[in-house]
């Protein structure tokens, strides 16, 4: 299976908004037992809703999952296995969401090879003829892949509202009788973990989406060139210092300091966009290529490997920046290998201004341009 793919991207033909949110507990399993569980249940009980569709049954008297589930088993819809596969699935969930204990991937596994057997059923009778399912598999953990519990919440809302929303649209038109097709235009696909909007800030009706990684970002005010000055001010009065504290509405931030208008709330935005692009730069950088260290300065970045992070920080082999060598030097900042990530504060020093950094950084991407820190040829 390819890397980009996931075990349910088959369902996508038949159900895309099952297949998304399948994807979404799978995500879970090893992140959040608790959460895979209780939106499990939730995931089965919409499966039921479009077979009790299917089957031209009465839905609106059944207000539960265990009622629905009777409502199929009574009437001959589905045998005692998957029978048994819905109630495993609807008794852990129940106890997912309202019990304090500790639960276990164990448990969330089992509920994923019940999950396994629903959805083969559901697909095998209300699918395509013609539509094979793949052998049940296992999920397995991938580190460098995990979501954040709220982060996964939010997309499993989002999807299972816009599952309902199909749901009841359906129960509204006439002449669409296939449960299993999909909605035209639907248009949320899997992505990284980290980059779920988790937040919409507005400035003047223009709006700006706040990935789940940066929900707490701290706000440098070096990354903020016209604002710069702005938000030292505005972290003086406890504002503005991480993105979290940042109001929803933008408007009227000058208000919190002195001597500031609304433009300066304006071009604050304009850099809050810029800013928040090129972390997502960063951030697919770092997942593409996990355990490299990277030197970040503005859009740019450099790769650090053992040869350049060796280097000295001195006159011999940077020119031009004496007073930041000496600067470095005198905080024991011998190699470049010590110096910070984010090359942008080395502009806090004295008589040090962005052209200096500037300076540095082109100076490094040179020195590996032309092979100075080149791996070396080894018999």
């Amino acid at each position: 299976m390819e890397k980009s793919s996931y075990f349910y991207q088959f369902l996508e033909p038949v159900a895309k908004e099952l297949a998304l949110i399948a994807n979404e507990l799978e995500n879970s399993i090893f992140t959040s037992p608790r959460t895979m569980l209780t939106h499990a249940r939730i995931f089965v009980e919409n499966i039921l809703k479009q077979v009790i569709r299917a089957e031209k049954l009465p839905d609106e008297q059944w207000s539960n999952i265990k009622d629905r589930i009777d409502l199929l088993n009574v009437n001959g819809y589905i045998k005692p296995e998957i029978r048994d596969a819905l109630h495993h699935v609807r008794q852990i969930g129940n106890q997912a969401a309202h019990d304090t204990r500790t639960f276990r991937y164990s448990e969330a596994l089992l509920s994923w090879e019940s999950i396994y057997k629903i959805v083969k059923w559901y697909v095998e009778v209300y699918g395509p003829l013609d539509f094979t399912v793949p052998s049940y598999q296992d999920p397995s953990p991938h580190v460098n892949q995990m979501f954040g519990i709220v982060e996964i919440q939010k997309r499993l809302k989002m999807l299972e509202e816009l599952l309902t929303s199909k749901t009841e649209k359906q129960k509204d038109e006439q002449g669409e009788e296939d449960s299993g097709k999909s909605s035209e235009g639907f248009s949320p696909k899997p992505e990284p973990p980290g980059f779920t909007p988790i937040r919409t800030l507005i400035y003047k009706g223009k709006e700006l989406e706040v990935p789940y990684f940066l929900r707490d970002a701290f706000l440098l005010p070096q990354r903020f060139a016209i604002s710069e000055t702005f938000l030292i001010r505005l972290g003086a009065e406890q504002q503005a210092r991480i993105m979290s504290e940042l109001p929803n509405n933008l408007e009227g931030m000058h208000k919190h300091v002195k001597r500031y208008n609304e433009k300066n709330d304006e071009t604050f935005f304009q850099e809050l966009t810029v800013f928040i692009e090129e972390e997502k730069l960063r951030r697919q950088l770092s997942l593409e290529r996990t355990g490299e260290l990277f030197y970040f300065y503005k859009a740019d970045y450099i790769v650090v490997t053992e040869e350049l992070s060796q280097i000295p920080v001195n006159a011999d082999e940077f020119t031009g920046i004496p007073s930041l060598l000496r600067q470095l030097n005198e905080d024991q900042i011998e190699t470049i290998g010590q110096l910070p990530k984010e090359l942008i504060i080395l502009a806090k020093y004295s008589n040090v201004g962005i052209g200096t950094v500037q300076k540095l950084f082109d100076q490094l991407k040179e020195k590996q341009q032309r092979g100075r820190v080149a791996e070396p040829v080894t018999s």
